[in-house]
């Protein structure tokens, strides 16, 4: 599975950034995907991930009811919806995936896209 994502940039405070990532290969592989974030000198964290029928998860509290993923299932896509940006939101994003979800740790997923950043000031 190979994951493309896109959509990052520089906003200010208050503002939206909408994530994109496309997975492409053996659909089976990427039933659960989802997002993690990394802030320099700090540990990758998960923020949102979804499993082909089931509710989405949120990560981190500090994201909920700002942040939403969504799937397009057909397309083989995850996105992020992110609105309320704060400055503390600055990290470099990932997108993940994995045959099924297993819980908010960075390690549970063997696949990994590049990396879009998202800077808040």
């Amino acid at each position: 599975v190979q994951l493309v994502e896109s959509g990052g940039g520089s906003v200010q405070a208050g503002g939206s950034l909408r994530l994109s990532c496309t997975a492409s290969g053996y659909t089976s592989t990427s039933r659960c995907m989802g997002w993690f974030r990394q802030a320099p000198g700090k540990e990758r964290e998960g923020v949102a991930l979804s499993n082909v029928g089931d509710r989405p998860g949120y990560c981190a509290d500090s994201v909920k009811g700002r942040f939403t993923i969504s799937r397009d299932t057909a397309k083989n896509m995850v996105y992020l919806q992110m609105n309320s940006l704060k400055p503390e939101d600055t990290a470099m994003y990932y997108c993940a995936a994995d045959s099924d979800c297993r819980g908010c740790v960075s390690g549970a997923y063997g696949y990994w896209g590049q990396g879009t950043q998202v800077t808040v000031s």
